[in-house]
C-alpha cells in the first residue's frame, strides 16, 4: 500500500490555524488529523480524545521518558506533544497526517522524518493577530502581551518550513492549504503507485 504523506501545520496563536485545520478536515478524504497530548487545562467545548489528549505532567513525563512522542514542546507554561505510534500507524495505512504544532516541534519532526510537507501559516498584520487574541475575551491584557511577544518569535522561523500562506481571507488561505495537499497527492512517485494497474494497461502491448 503506497504510504500517506505527512503534512506540518504552524502558526502563531490567533492567526486563525484551528479553523483552517477543522475546515480542511471536513473537506479533504483520506486525511487523519493526529490527535496531541497536552498538560494544559481542557477549555470549554474541548474534547478528550478529539481536540487534545489531556493528560497529567506525571503522565506527560514518563511517555518523554519512554520515547513515545515524535516530537514534543513545552508551551506558555504548559507541553504538548505527538504519539509517534499513531501517526506511523496512520501513515502505513495509506492516510495523510495533519500534524498542528509549533516551530519547536515542526524542527523534531523533520529531523525523524524529512520527506514530510511543512506549512506556516501568518496572520495579515500584527494589528489583526492582537485583534483576534482580545476578540476571545479568555486572557487578561498581560497574558495578551506574552502571546503576542511569543506570537513574533514563533513568526520568526517562517523560512524554516516548505510553504508560506497568509490568513487575510479565510476562503483563499484554505483553497491554498488545499492546492498544497492536492499537488503533493500527485507527484508521479504516489500516483504511479495507486495507479499501477492503468501505467501497464497502457505501456505494456
Amino acid at each position: 500500500m503506497n504510504e500517506g504523506t505527512l503534512f506540518v501545520l504552524s502558526a502563531p496563536s490567533g492567526a486563525g490555524k484551528t479553523s483552517l485545520v477543522r475546515e480542511l478536515r471536513s473537506r479533504t478524504k483520506g486525511f487523519s488529523v493526529s490527535v496531541s497530548h497536552t498538560t494544559r487545562a481542557q477549555r470549554p467545548g474541548e474534547q478528550h480524545g478529539v481536540d487534545y489528549f489531556f493528560v497529567s505532567r506525571e503522565t506527560f513525563e514518563a511517555m518523554v521518558g519512554r520515547q513515545e512522542f515524535l516530537e514534543h514542546a513545552r508551551v506558555f507554561d504548559n507541553c504538548y506533544g505527538t504519539a509517534r505510534a499513531t501517526v506511523d500507524a496512520q501513515l502505513a495505512s495509506g492516510s495523510d497526517v495533519l500534524l498542528e504544532i509549533d516551530w519547536q516541534g515542526a524542527r523534531q519532526v523533520k529531523q525523524l522524518i524529512p520527506r514530510c510537507q511543512s506549512i506556516f501559516v501568518l496572520p495579515p498584520s500584527r494589528e489583526a493577530l492582537q485583534q483576534r487574541l482580545q476578540g476571545r475575551g479568555q486572557d487578561d491584557a498581560a497574558t495578551i502581551a506574552r502571546r503576542m511577544r511569543e506570537a513574533v518569535a514563533e513568526m520568526s522561523h517562517y523560512a524554516e518550513y516548505d510553504y508560506l500562506v497568509v490568513n487575510d481571507d479565510f476562503e483563499t488561505a484554505l483553497q491554498e492549504i488545499l492546492s498544497i495537499v492536492v499537488s503533493t497527492r500527485l507527484q508521479t512517485q504516489r500516483q504511479a503507485s495507486r495507479n499501477r494497474a492503468l501505467l501497464r494497461s497502457l505501456l505494456v502491448d
